[in-house]
């Protein structure tokens, strides 16, 4: 495993500088994220799509500062209720696959999305209670006629790439919990995967030890943040709740948080063991979207905590510790 970074939270700085400051926290990936007219400070597809010197000099840039690529981000709104916003970002879509291609990488980290909840809606519909038949029906509806046939679409651009799809998922999205994530593999197969980020599952308070056991080789992508409970506000609001503003973290339920700021270092550890127990190897890509620190400060700290916790390379034959001590019939038969 290796320490990464999306290069969303870098945008304080200008390419140089934050390339430089991503490889002093001890990154080694860098996740790139494409969405937004921010993020061309980064990545700007249609200039490194268009030109190869631009591109090779891109590139360059990033062996300079011993950043691979661990995954081309394509978030945005591939199930949007508004045909326009759903075909702009298809159109981005296909730009990223065919950047991610042109680069040798194999993952696009994404959402998603959120379909209306029957033909004609203007707006997202997020079905949550399925306690009465109509709302069982929309589900029913949104997964046949818009889930499934829209990401067979997007997965065969992607595997005409070369490309796997690890989805996120979302509080708010179609996929939002390790079993929707499974249906949707289930229907479009084993391109789909899982960008496991932890804090949309803190949130529902699905164990995420389980959740790496449960995905096994369907995780591709792990993100790395935490998520802090306030319990005395937990116990007026819950977890779902829509009356208190993003912008007063002091009287919500949860808030985004710097690892290790909402669970303890034990459960990092048991974090990681457990993806070295599924054989996962890729990046623990660190995010910053914490409102009430500074999102540099926020980065430091983050790469502080980690650092001793990651495990490198795993063993190789004739390293272990029994094998060394010529003891392995304590493990043999």
């Amino acid at each position: 495993m290796k320490l990464g970074i999306n290069s969303l939270f870098l945008l304080p700085l200008d390419f140089a500088e934050g390339l430089k400051f991503a490889q002093n926290l001890g990154a080694e990936m860098i996740e790139v994220a494409t969405q937004g007219e921010a993020s061309r400070k980064y990545c700007d597809l249609e200039k490194l799509l268009d030109d190869k010197d631009e591109l090779q000099r891109w590139l360059d840039a990033l062996q300079e500062h011993d950043l691979a690529i661990s995954a081309l981000t394509a978030h945005g709104s591939p199930l949007s209720p508004d045909r326009k916003a759903e075909e702009s970002w298809l159109q981005h879509f296909r730009q990223v696959c065919r950047l991610a291609e042109a680069v040798g990488v194999d993952r696009i980290t994404l959402n998603s999305g959120t379909p209306e909840g029957a033909p004609g809606d203007k707006t997202p519909c997020w079905i949550v209670d399925p306690y009465n038949g109509a709302n069982r029906a929309v589900l029913r509806w949104q997964w046949e006629e818009r889930v499934i046939p829209a990401w067979k679409e997007y997965a065969k651009i992607a595997q005409d790439h070369g490309c796997k799809l690890a989805i996120e998922p979302w509080i708010g999205n179609i996929v939002y919990s390790p079993p929707t994530l499974w249906k949707l593999r289930d229907a479009i197969g084993p391109i789909i995967g899982c960008n496991l980020d932890p804090s949309h599952l803190f949130i529902q308070q699905i164990d995420l030890l389980e959740t790496i056991r449960f995905l096994g080789d369907a995780l591709f992508h792990v993100h790395m943040k935490d998520v802090r409970i306030d319990q005395r506000n937990l116990r007026l609001l819950g977890t779902l709740d829509t009356t208190t503003s993003m912008a007063r973290p002091e009287d919500r339920s949860w808030t985004f948080a710097l690892v290790g700021w909402g669970h303890d270092e034990r459960f990092w550890r048991d974090f990681i063991t457990n993806l070295r127990f599924i054989g996962y190897e890729g990046a623990l890509s660190v995010e910053m979207e914490v409102d009430y620190i500074g999102v540099l400060d926020g980065l430091k700290k983050a790469f502080d905590y980690l650092r001793p916790l990651v495990m490198e390379a795993a063993p190789t034959p004739g390293t272990k510790w029994y094998e060394q001590g010529g003891l392995n019939d304590l493990v043999e038969d």
